[in-house]
């Protein structure tokens, strides 16, 4: 199996910012990536499903992901959603995202037709045949009522160009039998940022991460700190923003991330249907949790206006 370094430590589940009359704000998203790449993320992920990837148009799939090609080139590395439940148009998608120059495809379960493990297995092995791209997979029980179950895990960890697993089961011991099962250089990413941590203590070597559109370059030390065997340094940033990672959750994602990185003044506060706006008094507590944390002024002007003010007075 190849050793694939590139997706280590932090990579943000970019959300994709819209525009009020619904559209695709590349502006935003330019930013957005430019602030990830600043900040000094370990790759991106674009096109997840925190990026509301099944509301998207085909060209604006591809569009996102090329975006952060051209900005990441040389810089960082991008895994590109290509998932879902019609392995035909999984490998289709995947392979135009190849041609764009994705690094890697992020491949969430089929949803809603709970295939059997061996069809999982043969869902991942097929796609593997077709698009020349290492690929991570995803295992989110929660969201699309299958999991990769560990036996099958180890399968596909033998399948040459699949080379980690994002996994967002919220089972601490399903983590610690897949980590105990394939080889020290499949990569195992948490998939859920409050579990970061302890599945890194198991031998996990990082995260795709929600809270990291909202703070990149903290997430990205706490999972090096964590990879360098500094437990008590990456503990001490768990601690501090672990509130911000509860409230991400406090309805469907990304409802909440969006609603926060809006009080961020870095996107439109825009959903597409059937997500929609958070309820007034969990905009609210969101509002509450940046102010604690010093990513947004009490007094209502925004943390990320106020340095760049700052920076641009040095």
């Amino acid at each position: 199996m190849a050793n694939e370094t590139r997706f280590r430590g932090t990579g943000t589940a970019l959300v994709t910012p819209f525009r009020h009359d619904g559209t695709l704000d590349e502006r935003a998203l330019h930013g957005l990536i430019q602030r990830q790449i600043q900040a000094g993320i370990d790759f991106l992920v674009p096109c997840g499903t925190t990026g509301e990837s099944p509301t998207l148009t085909h060209e604006e799939h591809l569009r996102v992901v090329e975006i952060a090609v051209k900005l990441g080139k040389g810089k960082v590395p991008v895994l590109a959603g290509a998932g879902g439940y019609n392995t035909m148009e999984v490998i289709s998608r995947a392979r135009e995202l190849a041609e764009i120059g994705a690094d890697g495809i992020l491949s969430v379960t089929p949803y809603y037709n709970k295939p059997t493990q061996e069809g999982l297995y043969q869902h991942f092995r097929t796609i593997t045949e077709a698009v020349p791209l290492p690929i991570i997979l995803y295992s989110v029980q929660g969201r699309t009522g299958v999991n990769i179950e560990p036996a099958t895990v180890k399968r596909l960890a033998e399948i040459e160009n699949i080379v980690g697993i994002k996994e967002a089961s919220g089972n601490i011991s399903q983590m610690a039998a897949i980590l105990n099962s394939v080889p020290d250089n499949f990569i195992v990413l948490s998939g859920d940022d409050a579990i970061t941590l302890p599945l890194m203590a198991l031998g996990g070597r990082g995260v795709i991460s929600v809270v990291s559109n909202e703070i990149p370059a903290e997430m990205t030390k706490l999972t090096r700190l964590a990879l360098q065997g500094d437990f008590a340094g990456a503990r001490e940033i768990h601690r501090r923003y672990h509130p911000l990672m509860e409230i991400n959750f406090v309805e469907s994602n990304p409802i909440p991330v969006k609603a926060a990185l809006a009080e961020m003044e870095l996107l439109e506060p825009v959903w597409r249907l059937p997500l929609v706006p958070p309820k007034a008094e969990n905009r609210a507590r969101i509002r509450g949790v940046l102010e604690s944390l010093g990513l947004v002024a009490r007094d209502g002007a925004s943390y990320v206006r106020e340095r760049s003010h700052a920076a641009l007075a040095h």
